[in-house]
This record gives C-alpha cells, structure tokens and sequence, in this order.
C-alpha cells in the first residue's frame, strides 16, 4: 500500500500540472504564444540546466560499478534499435515513427528515478545516479537520430547524416551532459565561490519540469490527440508494460538484486518523460502523438510501476 501511495503522489500531481496547462489556456490565462515560447526555453535552458546539476553533484566513485553500468547501457540501446526497427516496419505514417520509437524507450529516469529508490530504501539513492549517467546520453542521443530523420520538411527532405551530426553535438541536453561528467569529477560545487552559480543553476533547474508541464498542458490538442489515442496507448504500454516485460527478467537472471534491481526497474518502468514533447516539437516531429502518450503513460504509470515492485518483492528481489 506504502509504494501504491507512493507511485501516485509522484505521478498524479504531475499529471494535474498538465491538466492546468490545459485549463489556463482554455479560459485564456495562457495563449499559444506562451506555449510556443516556453517549449523553447525548457529545450534550450531549463531541462539542461537541470540535467547538468542533477549529474554534476553525484559522488560516481562511491556507486560505481562496471557490469550494471553496462547493463543499463547496453539495454537501453537494444531496446531502442529493437524499437525504432519494429516501428519503421510497422507504420504506414513515416512521419510517426521517429516520435513513436522515442516516447515508447524513452522514460522519465532522471526525474522520478532517484525519488523512487529513495524512498523505497529509506534515503539512500543507490545505483539509480549511475543508472542515470548510463542511460540519459543515449536517451539523447537516440532521441536526436530518430527525430531528425523523421523531422517533417515542407519539401520532404529528410536530414542529412551532416545536418544529423550537428543535431547530436548541439543538442542542449547532451551538452549538459557532457558538461556534466568533468564537473562532477571536480566536485565544483566545493570549489571556493561556487556557492552562487550552484544556488542559480539550481533555482533554474527547478523551473524545468513545473514548467514543461504547463507548456505541455497549454500546447495540448486534445481533438488531434483523439485522433491518435489508440497508437498513443500502444506507445504508452510499450514502456510501461512490454519493456519491464522484456529486461527485467533477463537482469535477475544475470543476478542483479536489491538496489541495482530495482534501479533497472525505474530505468524501464518509468513513465515516458515530458522531454519527449518538447523535443518533438523543437524538432518538427508529431508533438501531439508525444504528449498524448505523455499523458496516457503518465496516468497508467501509478499502476504499473506499483504492480512491478509488488511482484519484484513478492520473489524476493528487492
């Protein structure tokens, strides 16, 4: 019962952050201006400013360990070439398919990942930072390469592999990672005079996902979004369901239990993340197929992400 409150106190009120997005645009407090506007700056500054401080101040020496990393790591690329394969084969709408392979690997990890380890370990983080560390670059990474090729052009052209490159080394959020690595290696928040731009960063990053949510709710298309409920759901149920479904039971057949186990269940269970709907937007791609499926797997994952742990601990793996 603890983890089913849990689960719904760190997904429903995200949830109605949307909802009031929605709200405010349809009485008028918020307009598309607002919405075009905030996209735009979540993408370019506040999702990656709250990435690089969310990376930057993680101790790896203390959690390090070589084979879950890898495993993190190597999962996430399969499930994405796996995906992004059986969405090109499967959809008759090219343009869907870059938005589609993203929003059904890409989850919320970052966000919800360390909160969720945390609280089921009583304040001790555990492997969900080096999870993060392993998974986010090629979230990005991933995500860059599916949308651009899918980006929709006015004469049709598709990117590239140059126009591709510079996608993936410009990208604000692979930055911030980037950035991010030889940061924390200098624990430059104990850096004399740092105290400030950490206290900034911070105050910045914090805006991200309040605001992003807000952006979502208030670019929301709800008569669009109907039109494509049913792939939105399959999406949806993809990450939620299928991908749990298929890399769980391969990492306890490998071994992995308690912390690292339940890391890679966040890891794969997590909800797909708002960042999906900004960068669909940014980059030409279907913005109403990612936040409709950010909705539905926003709403679904209370359920099962709590079915998921109930069963991790009913076996005792966690």
């Amino acid at each position: 019962m603890n983890d089913f409150i849990f689960s719904l106190n760190a997904t429903v009120p995200v949830f109605l952050v949307i909802v009031l997005g929605f709200v405010l645009r349809k009485i008028g407090l918020l307009n598309e201006e607002f919405a075009r506007v905030g996209d735009r700056l979540t993408f370019r500054v506040t999702l990656p400013v709250l990435l690089f401080v969310q990376l930057s101040t993680q101790d790896w020496s203390e959690c390090f360990d070589l084979r879950f990393f890898l495993f993190c790591m190597i999962a996430t690329c399969v499930s994405f070439v796996v995906i992004y394969g059986l969405s090109f084969l499967l959809l008759r709408d090219r343009s869907m398919v870059g938005t589609y392979a993203m929003v059904s690997f890409r989850g919320s990890a970052a966000v919800l990942g360390i909160a969720f380890v945390t609280n089921i370990y009583n304040g001790d983080a555990g492997f969900a930072p080096l999870m993060i560390v392993a998974v986010v670059p090629f979230y990005n990474v991933f995500s860059v390469l599916a949308l651009a090729f899918s980006a929709k052009k006015e004469d049709n052209v598709r990117f590239s592999a140059k126009q591709v490159a510079f996608e993936v080394i410009t990208n604000p959020l692979i930055l911030a990672v980037l950035l991010a690595i030889p940061a924390a290696r200098l624990h430059w928040t104990e850096i004399r005079g740092m105290t400030i731009p950490y206290k900034f960063l911070t105050s910045v990053g914090n805006m991200a996902t309040p605001l992003a949510l807000l952006v979502l709710g208030a670019g929301f298309e709800h008569k669009e979004a109907a039109a494509k409920a049913r792939i939105a759901l399959s999406a949806a149920l993809t990450k939620l369901v299928l991908l749990p479904a298929a890399i769980v039971p391969v990492a306890i057949a490998l071994g992995f239990r308690n912390e690292m186990l339940l890391a890679i269940a966040v890891m794969v269970a997590s909800p797909t993340t708002v960042a999906c709907y900004i960068m669909a937007k940014n980059m030409k791609n279907d913005a109403t197929l990612a936040s409709s499926t950010v909705l539905i797997a926003t709403l679904l994952s209370p359920v099962t992400i709590t079915a998921l742990v109930y069963i991790l601990r009913t076996f005792g793996y966690i």
